[in-house]
């Protein structure tokens, strides 16, 4: 097993939060999706996750894409945000991808005015003291005032509040739980004037039709210039 990474290392510059035009937005509806693994795991997505993404009003995907016109493809459906993950790198001898403006190793996203964090890697289940949540959030992000963080890597979908961020693994759609090619998860984030909602989605042969896992959390009071 390859060692940890560094927890205190701090991968890039202090992230300040992304701003679009999904950041004055009062609700979204927002399509999570990681680890697809194309071609490897198959020559294209399953159809069922474009089905199921039709309407979303933006896309993140956890990284561990591989061949870049995946994120193309979901483009098409709504703005997409991506994770580099370790397979864009080259990981077990894989063609290292090209720049890209929709792919970083950490996005901290201002998406209807929360500050959502996106990264491949995450250390869920946490191994403290040091391999934890708030860690890898000031590593990653250069802070720890993130309302949501969605990850990938480990293709097991799960949603978690540690402190007071909600965090998301959508699984993997096409190696779920690291299995042979199948049908497996993805997830959505609706965001409310109040609160924030994770769901996770089992795809079957008629869509996004099993119900894993929810949870709602409220959403932090909005701060008031002084």
């Amino acid at each position: 097993m390859a060692a940890l990474p560094s927890p205190d290392v701090l991968d890039g510059v202090v992230l300040e939060p992304h701003r679009s035009a999904l950041s004055g937005r009062t609700s979204l509806r927002i399509g999570l999706i990681s680890d697809t693994h194309i071609p490897e795991a198959r020559p294209e997505l399953w159809p069922q996750v474009f089905t199921a993404f039709d309407g979303v009003d933006a896309i993140l995907h956890g990284g561990d894409i591989h061949e870049l016109f995946v994120l193309d493809q979901l483009a098409e459906i709504a703005p997409l945000w991506s994770a580099r993950g370790n397979g864009e790198d080259g990981s077990a001898g894989r063609p290292i991808a090209p720049d890209d403006d929709r792919l970083r190793y950490s996005w901290l996203l201002d998406l209807a005015g929360v500050r959502v964090g996106l990264t491949h890697d995450l250390p869920m289940p946490e191994l403290p003291p040091h391999y934890t949540v708030e860690r890898w959030k000031q590593r990653r992000f250069g802070t720890t005032e993130i309302d949501v963080l969605v990850y990938g890597d480990s293709h097991v979908e799960r949603i978690d509040v540690v402190g007071s961020t909600l965090c998301v693994n959508p699984g993997s759609p096409t190696y779920p739980h690291n299995l042979n090619t199948q049908l497996g998860t993805l997830g959505f984030l609706e965001v409310g004037p109040t609160s924030v909602h994770a769901s996770i989605w089992q795809l079957t042969e008629d869509g996004a039709t099993g119900l894993l896992a929810e949870l709602t959390t409220p959403r932090r009071p909005t701060e008031v210039p002084t």
